[in-house]
C-alpha cells in the first residue's frame, strides 16, 4: 500500500513547534507509530511493550531517560505511566525547547489521567482515529479503515481476529479486571447484533448472564479504547419527548461485518444489516472529519417518542450553522426519504436567530456528483461527495 497522508499529519507538525510534548492517542493499530515515524524520521525510536525495556525504565528510570538523545518517540507509554513525572521534571528545566517528546498511546482514559496530572500545559493532546475515505480511497464499509486491512484486503478475516484476541489480552486486561474473556468476547459480539440500535443495557445483559452494572462497565471499556461509537441523543426543549438513550454503533465498519460473518460485498448488499453499517459508516467518518481537523467530536441522533427520527445531527464543518442528516443505503433516493428532516428543522430553526444555516442532506449511495434538491431545503448526495 502507497504512504498515504493523514489528515492531521499538519496539526501534529504545528503542535511540535509549539509544545515541549505531544501525546498522540486512539486505538490500536490505527496507524499512530507510523505517522510519527513518517514525520519525524530522525527521532530516536522506543517501543515500550518489551518486558525487558519495561523493566529497565521502572528500576532505573532517570538512567533511561538520561540515555535518550532528544527528539524521541515513547510509543505505548500507558505501559510506563510513571514516566509522566520524570518528563514533566525535564520539560520544566527547559520549558522552551519545544518538540522533543512525542509519545503515544493506545488506552485514552488510563493515558489522559497520567497526562491530567503530571503534563497539563507541557503536552498538545491529539487523537488519530483508522483512515479516513477522503485519506484514502480504499476505505469502504465493508473492510473499514484500518491499515493493515487496507493493505492486505485479502488477510482481512484473519487480521480481524488476532485484533480481537490482541485487543481482549492486552487492553481491556490492562484496563480493568474484567475475569471472564470468553464472555466478554461474547459481548462484542452482541453488540454487532445491536449495530445502529438505541441502546438498551438491560436487553445485552440477559443472554450473557451479567448484571447491568457489568454492561455499563464493559461499554465504558469499548468506548475508551475507541471500539465503539456512542452518538448521544440532540436534546433540546422542542415541546416533543424525546429518547435519552445513546445509539450504538461498533466504530469500524469492516469490524462490524466481521462480526457479522460477512466478508463480500456480495453478502453485505443482501445483508438485513446493509442499512445499519451504512449508517454506522457515515458516522465513523463524521468522527474522523472532526477529530482529525481538531474538533471535538459532536455527532447526535434525534428521535422523539412518536417515532420522528433524523440520523445524525452535526455542527457545520466551516461556516457555523447545522447539517441534518439521513443515510440510506439505497442507491435511488426518493422524497419520502427526507420527510423526518423536513418536519424536524422547522422546529429547529423557530429557536435560532433569523439567517442561521441549517442545511438537510440525504446522504446515499446512489450516483456520484448529482445533488438535487430532492424536496424543499433537502439535497439527496453521494456520500464520497458529502466528505470530498
Amino acid at each position: 500500500m502507497k504512504s498515504v497522508t493523514r489528515e492531521l499529519g499538519a496539526r501534529l507538525s504545528k503542535a511540535l513547534r509549539q509544545f515541549p510534548a505531544v501525546i498522540l492517542t486512539g486505538p490500536r493499530r490505527a496507524g499512530k507509530t507510523w505517522l510519527f515515524r513518517n514525520l519525524f524520521p530522525k527521532a530516536q525510536y522506543y517501543l515500550l511493550e518489551d518486558p525487558d525495556l519495561v523493566s529497565r525504565v521502572r528500576q532505573d528510570p532517570h538512567g533511561f531517560l538520561d540515555g535518550l538523545t532528544l527528539p524521541v518517540i515513547l510509543d505505548e507509554i500507558q505501559n510506563t505511566p510513571e514516566l509522566f513525572a520524570y518528563i514533566r521534571a525535564r520539560i520544566d528545566q527547559h520549558p522552551r525547547r519545544t518538540g522533543q517528546w512525542l509519545l503515544t498511546g493506545s488506552q485514552e482514559a488510563p493515558l489522559m489521567q497520567g497526562v491530567s496530572e503530571s503534563m497539563a500545559g507541557r503536552a498538545a493532546v491529539m487523537r488519530l482515529l483508522p483512515f479516513s475515505h477522503r485519506e484514502s480511497p480504499k476505505v469502504n464499509m465493508l473492510r473499514g479503515g484500518f491499515p493493515e486491512v487496507l493493505a492486505r484486503p485479502a488477510a482481512s478475516s484473519l487480521w480481524y481476529s488476532s485484533y480481537l484476541q490482541t485487543y481482549l489480552e492486552r487492553d481491556v486486561r490492562a484496563i480493568t479486571a474484567v475475569k471472564d474473556l470468553a464472555t466478554f468476547r461474547r459481548f462484542i459480539s452482541l453488540l454487532a447484533t445491536r449495530h445502529g440500535s438505541i441502546l438498551n443495557k438491560t436487553e445485552l445483559a440477559a443472554p450473557l448472564g451479567v448484571s447491568v452494572p457489568t454492561i455499563t462497565q464493559w461499554l465504558g471499556i469499548l468506548e475508551t479504547t475507541s471500539q465503539i461509537l456512542l452518538i448521544p441523543p440532540f436534546f433540546e426543549n422542542l415541546g416533543k419527548r424525546l429518547i435519552k438513550a445513546p445509539k450504538m454503533y461498533i466504530a469500524d465498519s469492516g469490524m462490524a461485518c466481521h462480526l457479522l460473518g460477512i466478508q463480500t460485498e456480495t453478502e453485505l448488499a443482501k445483508s438485513p444489516f446493509l442499512g445499519m453499517i451504512f449508517e454506522g459508516f457515515i458516522a465513523a467518518e463524521i468522527a474522523k472529519s472532526q477529530v482529525h481537523a481538531g474538533m471535538r467530536q459532536e455527532i447526535y441522533y434525534f428521535r422523539d417518542q412518536q417515532g420522528l427520527e433524523v440520523d445524525f445531527i452535526v455542527p457545520a464543518p466551516r461556516g457555523g450553522g447545522m447539517h441534518l442528516i439521513e443515510c440510506k443505503a439505497s442507491k435511488t433516493p426518493t422524497p419520502s426519504m427526507a420527510a423526518p428532516m423536513m418536519k424536524l428543522a422547522p422546529a429547529l430553526l423557530e429557536k435560532r436567530p433569523k439567517g442561521y444555516k441549517l442545511e438537510s442532506f440525504l446522504i446515499h449511495r446512489g450516483t456520484k456528483h448529482d445533488t438535487p434538491a430532492i424536496s424543499p431545503g433537502v439535497k439527496a448526495i453521494h456520500w464520497m461527495d458529502y466528505f470530498e
